[in-house]
């Protein structure tokens, strides 16, 4: 009997994977490759680089010790392929396979890609997810507006997490209105470090070497690269940082990178650590009395709401979601993305931030880099390929409807009732930024006014025939009808200067 190709893709690192489950110890031959197809399709993070194809590397030996028959092309092999097809293609031909067991990648570039192959490829569903495919389109199915919130409350439901019997533990579903302190005066925990070991260093040269010239920095690098370091970080997150994460959740410092955040993400997108043991390790917490009810709830709600729901509408919207732009933003994403050479000290602290680690938490994404590009009229999808580059937990399925759906607005309102936006108060109130900003927060226009004041109301100018009638924001324009002509002729003259000077390059 020929051997069969069990394709194991860099996000798909769960012993428990579906194909893994499909197939034969005895019989099959387990693929796994670094691809610069993949690596390269918008230029990631070194950070991210690394740490999947270090992570890539364990997971491999560790299958091949569990007696798995194993086929690892590393990038730097000089007869690889350079693509996911092609190595397929390539083992096929060493092997003599003539069929492939994939589980379903999480970008409909690669469930295309997989699907064309000239060899039979039996893609098998992802159920490492709380919700498939089917149960979602069955939730959505009907319904006027698909919003979160009552979606998550039927993943509560079917989990029982947080339940006493049917209804929510402590009597609401959300305790969101207590997660909105403002920055602390410090911080007294960090996420787990783990030092590099040979396999990683190994990665690291590799990667310096290869993507010299990416977005980011690979030195120093301390994420978790197995099950076993995942699995500490989860615990020392439960023990240190979930207590205090639900207040501070939305707070941003510069000087703090991490505040009370888990950085878990990355691990749980990758497979090293399973939504499960995530939400049953939070729940435990709490029915022990050593993190509250708004701090767990929080947390669960984004794991098992928002990551899912965005799941869910991902592949329920289609391949040409990332297109999809209805407020017809065109503008070209700034440099100061990529260098963030910005005196707005908000923007220069999350992309420095993300440069130094791949990481940001959303508020930052949403409110600050999110928000800001939302204003300027920036174009959607290079929105979207920045966030996809730029951090270590970024895959299409969770990113885009992030990015596409909740942050720009540019589906049109599938994802969020109002688009996010906000002037700089609620920066001011929500961080430590404004303090030592070239722009003042307090001043609404002219070239000493916060940015985001002036895009902020002109924002809603622009579109008022799209959100005027909006009852979530019926009060914002009654407020901008209110000013005086000067003051709203101000307002936009201020924001346009803005906008054609950093379209023209200049350091704004």
């Amino acid at each position: 009997m020929k051997p069969r190709i069990i394709l194991i893709l860099g996000d798909q690192l769960s012993p428990d994977i579906a194909a893994l489950r499909e197939a034969d110890k005895t019989r099959d031959i387990v693929l796994m490759a670094e691809v610069a197809d993949e690596a390269g399709y918008v230029p990631h993070h070194p950070k991210k680089i690394a740490f999947l194809f270090a992570a890539m590397r364990k997971f491999a030996a560790n299958l091949e010790a569990d007696g798995w028959r194993m086929r690892y092309t590393k990038l730097d092999d000089p007869d690889n392929a350079g693509s996911i097809s092609g190595e397929i293609l390539r083992v096929c031909e060493a092997t003599s396979a003539e069929e492939c067991f994939a589980t379903e990648p999480g970008e409909f570039r690669l469930i295309t890609a997989l699907e064309e192959m000239p060899i039979p490829v039996h893609q098998f569903p992802d159920d490492r997810f709380l919700c498939s495919h089917a149960e979602f389109d069955a939730w959505a199915e009907g319904r006027k507006e698909l919003r979160m919130e009552y979606f998550y409350r039927e993943m509560r439901r079917k989990t029982g997490l947080l339940m006493d019997g049917d209804k929510p533990e402590g009597g609401k579903w959300n305790y969101d209105h207590d997660n909105r302190k403002p920055p602390p005066g410090s911080i007294d925990t960090a996420p787990m470090h783990f030092t590099p070991d040979d396999v990683v260093e190994e990665v690291l040269d590799l990667v310096a070497a290869r993507f010299d010239n990416n977005f980011g920095d690979l030195r120093p690098f301390w994420f978790a690269t197995d099950i076993g370091q995942a699995r500490r970080a989860l615990s020392h997150f439960i023990s240190h940082a979930l207590p205090q994460f639900g207040d501070y959740q939305d707070a941003m410092m510069g000087g703090e990178k991490f505040l009370y955040h888990s950085i878990l993400s990355m691990y749980l997108n990758a497979g090293l650590l399973t939504w499960h043991e995530i939400c049953e390790a939070a729940a435990e917490a709490y029915a022990k009395g050593t993190a509250p009810l708004n701090a767990v709830e929080g947390f669960i709600r984004q794991i098992i709401g928002w990551r899912e729901y965005m799941r869910g509408i991902y592949f329920r919207e289609g391949p040409d979601y990332t297109q999809r732009n209805v407020l017809g933003h065109d503008r070209a994403l700034p440099e100061f993305y990529w260098d963030g050479q910005t005196q707005m000290a908000c923007m220069a602290s999350a992309i420095d931030q993300t440069r130094e680690e791949a990481y940001a938490h959303h508020i930052q994404r949403l409110m600050v880099t999110g928000n800001f590009a939302l204003l300027a009229g920036i174009d959607p999808h290079a929105v979207h390929e920045w966030y996809l580059a730029v951090y270590a937990d970024a895959y299409e399925w969770v990113e885009a409807p992030n990015v596409i759906g909740m942050s720009q607005f540019a589906d049109g309102g599938i994802v969020g009732s109002k688009p996010y936006v906000s002037g700089g108060n609620y920066i001011n109130k929500m961080s430590d930024y404004c303090k030592g900003c070239r722009y003042d927060v307090k001043v609404k226009t002219g070239e000493d006014g916060c940015p985001f004041n002036y895009l902020y109301w002109a924002f809603l100018h622009r579109h008022r025939d799209r959100f005027g009638k909006n009852p979530r924001m019926a009060q914002m324009y009654r407020t901008w009808m209110r000013m005086s002509d000067e003051k709203r002729s101000d307002t936009i003259d201020s924001a346009e200067a803005f906008l054609s000077r950093m379209s023209a390059g200049e350091r704004v």
